[in-house]
């Protein structure tokens, strides 16, 4: 199933291929406690959050990330 803004950050979680992919976007993210307590939210929930956009991470970069991984799969 291709991962869309409505999948939790638990399941990219759990999928190696997803964290390498999601590490070429944000460098060290996938080694980022913090990501782990945002577990059960969406990405398009993520995204509203300030932290995000401090970050970087907006939807255009969530939106390059989940084509990538979807591509790989």
């Amino acid at each position: 199933m291709a991962y869309t803004l409505e999948t939790t950050v638990g399941e990219i979680l759990k999928d190696t291929n997803a964290l390498d992919v999601l590490d070429k976007y944000v460098p060290g993210a996938s080694k980022n406690p913090m990501l782990g307590l945002a577990s059960g939210m969406t990405l398009k929930s993520l995204l509203a959050m300030p932290q995000a956009k401090q970050f970087g991470v907006t939807e255009e970069l969530v939106n390059q990330f989940l084509a990538e991984v979807n591509a790989r799969k």
